[in-house]
């Protein structure tokens, strides 16, 4: 509004020079003001803006690598105190394996039997399928442990060597040992094979660092020279 010789006169004049007087709008101080302080923020926003486009742009941090996956496997136990009869010798730890596996229907001594390898062996299983194609299965000793242990609860299994061919070279030795598989003792074999055992001697005893079988079937008979 503007005050006139103490009159209070609307907040509107006269323009001359149009076609016609018209009514425009005269600013109060109020107006001026707000338009004096958006005219500021205005500039400060501006300036501001500019201040941060202006700085040199700095890169992302790169993200912090992500912990690894927790290990589900867990590692190999340490491998229990041997009997010195059972790894004194090739001869003599060949034997244990067969002997600890072997025995009626009922659990084995697979305390015996783990003593008999490093913690991180591996028994592998190869052979055919009935449609012909060829397979390998692979398990640790406590993995084979699972396996057979559950049928050597129902029913008998002895296995025994009938013929070893050694082959050794420092501390390592390899042993290509024919076997056969029964159910009972002194019974008929139900099934025949080669485990390829491999060792290796520490200085203080022999261990059994893999074995790796095949069973004899029609189209893989056992030669002749792995039989006598």
């Amino acid at each position: 509004m503007t005050r006139v010789k103490g009159t209070v006169l609307p907040a509107f004049v006269f323009v001359a020079g149009a076609s016609k007087y018209e009514f425009v709008s005269q600013p109060t101080l109020g107006g001026i003001v707000k338009k004096l302080l958006g005219t500021v923020w205005a500039v400060f926003f501006a300036c501001s803006l500019y201040a941060q486009q202006a700085q040199p742009k700095v890169a992302d941090k790169p993200a912090s690598p992500q912990a690894p996956a927790a290990v589900t496997a867990q590692a190999p136990a340490a491998t229990p105190e041997a009997k010195p009869e059972d790894v004194q010798s090739v001869d003599a730890i060949v034997k244990a394996l067969y002997d600890v596996i072997s025995g009626p229907a009922g659990p084995r001594d697979w305390n015996r039997f783990n003593s008999l390898f490093m913690p991180d062996a591996r028994l592998t299983v190869s052979g055919k399928r009935p449609d012909g194609t060829a397979f390998y299965r692979s398990f640790t000793a406590a993995g084979y442990q699972e396996r057979a242990g559950a049928a050597f609860l129902k029913d008998g299994f002895f296995e025994t060597g009938i013929h070893n061919v050694v082959e050794q070279y420092g501390q390592e030795a390899h042993v290509f040992s024919t076997y056969e598989s029964r159910h009972e003792k002194g019974g008929q074999p139900f099934a025949r094979g080669i485990n390829s055992i491999q060792l290796v001697n520490d200085g203080k005893r022999w261990y059994v660092v893999s074995i790796l079988w095949d069973s004899e079937r029609a189209d893989n008979p056992i030669p002749e020279k792995y039989v006598k």
